[in-house]
């Protein structure tokens, strides 16, 4: 199972591995996108695990909250954060 710190050492070694071009890292793609891109993403996610939260499932809503963290983290690593700077103001 991944926590939240294993999946920042997962995107992060996707971003140290200096992947090829024609790499099929979504993450790699979306950093190369931008911040504006990954925000919006961001933003998406925030609302479907508000309308999760509201009409679906727990499970439903366990998905959707997930997919958050994960453009949450890629953000971070967009903007050049460590999980420390995000720790420090918990």
């Amino acid at each position: 199972m991944k926590t939240f710190d294993s999946l920042w050492s997962e995107l992060n070694s996707k971003l140290e591995s200096d992947p090829a071009p024609n790499t099929d890292s979504g993450t790699i793609a979306a950093l190369e996108k931008g911040t504006h891109f990954i925000a919006k993403k961001v933003i998406e996610e925030a609302g479907e695990v508000m309308l999760a939260a509201e009409a679906q499932s727990n499970n439903d809503l366990a998905q959707e909250i997930s997919q958050l963290l994960y453009w949450i983290q890629v953000l971070m690593l967009d903007k050049k954060l460590t999980l420390e700077d995000i720790y420090r103001r918990l």
